[in-house]
């Protein structure tokens, strides 16, 4: 006859068997649905501005420049963004490249937006939160109750977090909205290197957003 120590024994480890199968399989979960949940964008209506965010940025134009062409918003804001040490470095052997803005704007006029709809705020910034307060300045002064930002599909998450902390309370609401440039694969982003970089770079930034640690 078993003893009621080997009893409660048994029932422990059957206990933390069924907990790590349990485990395994929210685990399995998580890692097959992270590509979708960083990349979750809002519905889209018309808006009082598009902003489009650094990084990528061609893929970002395009998309912007789609949208207001099909009428979304009538004025497109391009953030500046600290432009790469190598930049400086060129200008000093008299070779100059436009910094990363200007060649935005250039684009987006060859893809028929005019000029007049076309804002670069002054700031330089460093990371998306710079930007979310750079956007929340232009939306108060301009009394913009709507904006569209556009930016790289695993970016969503993150920015969105970035942007509706800054805009908070401030009566302007953002929709966040991925470009369609972008070839990613967050169904099956495990079968891809740059998914890969991706979602490890961003699920990385998002934690520390979540703690307060990010900007």
């Amino acid at each position: 006859m078993p003893s009621s120590g080997s009893s409660s024994r048994s029932g422990l480890y059957r206990t933390l068997a069924v907990v790590l199968v349990i485990a395994l399989a929210l685990s399995a979960y998580a890692f097959a649905h992270i590509g979708l949940y960083l990349t979750k964008e809002d519905p889209l209506r018309t808006a009082d501005a598009i902003a489009v965010l650094a990084g990528t940025r061609m893929d970002r134009a395009l998309e912007a420049a789609d949208l207001y062409q099909s009428g979304y918003a009538p004025r497109i804001v391009i953030t500046r963004q600290k432009e790469e040490r190598s930049f400086t470095v060129l200008a000093a052997r008299g070779i100059p490249l436009a910094p990363d803005a200007d060649v935005t704007r250039d684009v987006l006029r060859q893809l028929g937006v005019p000029a007049e709809a076309i804002i670069i705020p002054g700031a330089i910034h460093d990371n998306t939160a710079q930007e979310a307060q750079t956007l929340r300045q232009l939306a108060a002064s301009n009394r913009w109750r709507t904006l569209i930002v556009v930016t790289s599909k695993y970016h969503l998450r993150r920015a969105g977090f970035a942007l509706r902390r800054e805009l908070k309370d401030s009566g302007t609401e953002v929709m966040m909205h991925g470009t369609r440039y972008d070839e990613v694969n967050p169904d099956r982003w495990w079968t891809s290197r740059a998914d890969w970089r991706w979602v490890i770079t961003e699920g990385g930034k998002l934690v520390t957003y979540e703690l307060g640690l990010g900007a």
